[in-house]
């Protein structure tokens, strides 16, 4: 086989292949001659289907068959030994004029650039930090508190508070005239809990069991009813029923209804702040390699393989695809979604995928098996079975890969970090829980 290479336009390159038609032809015989012991045609015997039957009718697959694993051994053979690192899948096309008894192919394809990072001890990169506070622990707890609070109806005479819950019948009218979704008969919320909206609480709160009252409500201009959004609605409600609510003593009564491993009021803080503390590691740790990850992307200017940016912003309108099927869009998988308008995003993963993997061979940044099954038991304790999540995890292949490269990434961030030049900001646990 004779090869040569051409280098195109940056990472552009292109092979020609060239193979003997004989070889192709005796393969085809021979693959021909192994499907005739199995074929059935009518009027012959299992096995006794005449060569020129199973060619008729089966030569053209399987010419084209092996013409395709011929011509991807070949391309692979060439590209090793030219030492080619091949980013993508190569374009095939057949060349006119040939010699004869051969067969010419060009294969059009793309290599990995060759990465030269700059030095990470130039880099500025703000850490952060949180602590898990008392008031947190509290805070949480009483959270847990409002999940089983129970409610007794109050007196008559005694008005609706917030907290309060409050059962009512209301209709709303826009210009005197009724509205889909704007009446309704013994409807319960709790007043402040943000289910309604403002004017709807504020018009309820101080309100006494049997009162009715007319107050008018202007909707959002973003509200989710768009067919009401921004317009100015009357609304008439009764109020049918109060209700205050009643929470649990934190007592080892309330404790032993959370199923708590240790039984009593020190265990339960205990735990809780263990929760938070998992919490806070993985956001520090996520918010922390972000900024890592930003400051690489200023390290390193090379190409980037246009076919593995296509494979990418593919890979994201899939995502897009499956995000919209979550949220109930109907025939989500067959909507128009672009990818163009992934091509930015698809570029900085891909560019930053490169980098990360380079500083990984660089400084031998390899994810061990102790790092992964430690990540694994770390994701696993915040579940009620963490034994059953870590055979999860460790039953499919996908899982692993994606558990592996979040690890890698830490790896990196941790390398990094230890290097550059770090500002550290510490932050109160609401800050840090507040960002996204």
């Amino acid at each position: 086989m004779a090869v040569t290479v051409e280098t195109l336009e940056k990472l552009e390159r292109r092979i020609t292949l060239t193979l003997s038609a004989q070889d192709i032809q005796k393969e085809v015989n021979t693959r021909l001659k192994r499907l005739s012991r199995t074929v059935k045609a009518d009027g012959f015997r299992p096995g006794k289907v005449p060569m020129t039957v199973v060619a008729q009718r089966y030569g053209y697959s399987v010419q084209y068959e092996v013409m395709n694993d011929k011509v991807g051994e070949a391309f692979a053979q060439a590209a090793n030994e030219a030492q080619l690192r091949v980013a993508g899948t190569p374009r095939i096309n057949e060349r006119e004029g040939a010699a004869a008894g051969e067969l010419s192919f060009d294969a059009t394809f793309e290599v990995y650039p060759e990465i030269q990072l700059g030095d990470v001890a130039t880099l500025s990169v703000e850490r952060i930090s949180a602590e898990v506070t008392d008031e947190a622990v509290d805070r949480t707890i009483d959270i847990l508190r409002k999940q089983r609070q129970t409610f007794s109806q109050r007196a008559h005479a005694e008005a609706a508070i917030p907290g309060d819950r409050v059962t009512i019948n209301f209709e709303g009218k826009i210009d005197g005239e009724p509205f889909d979704g704007g009446r309704a008969e013994d409807f319960s919320f709790t007043l402040g809990d943000g289910r309604m909206l403002t004017e709807f609480d504020q018009a309820v709160t101080g309100m006494k069991t049997g009162e009715s009252k007319t107050f008018p409500l202007t909707f959002p201009a973003d509200y989710q009813g768009k067919e009401v959004a921004g317009k100015e609605a009357d609304f008439l409600v009764t109020l049918t029923k109060v209700e205050q609510p009643h929470l649990p003593e934190i007592d080892e009564a309330f404790v032993a209804s959370l199923a708590i491993k240790e039984a009593t009021v020190d265990g339960l803080r205990a735990d809780v702040r263990k929760n938070l503390e998992r919490e806070v590691k993985f956001r520090l740790a996520a918010r922390n390699r972000e900024s890592v990850l930003n400051a690489l992307d200023t390290l390193a200017t090379f190409d980037v393989p246009k076919a593995l940016i296509d494979a990418e912003s593919e890979r994201l309108v899939a995502g897009a695809r499956e995000d919209l099927k979550s949220r109930g869009v109907k025939d989500a998988d067959k909507m128009p979604v672009p990818a163009e308008m992934f091509a930015s995003q698809a570029e900085r993963r891909v560019r930053l995928g490169l980098a990360l993997n380079e500083m990984v061979r660089a400084h031998d940044l390899k994810v061990t098996p102790e790092q992964l099954t430690g990540h694994i038991d770390d994701l696993a304790q915040s579940y009620e079975n963490p034994a059953e999540v870590v055979r999860w995890y460790f039953s499919d292949r996908q899982r692993l890969a994606e558990i592996e490269s979040a690890v890698l990434e830490n790896n990196v961030t941790e390398f990094v970090l230890g290097k550059a030049n770090v500002t550290d900001k510490a932050l109160s646990f609401d800050e840090l829980m507040a960002m996204n």
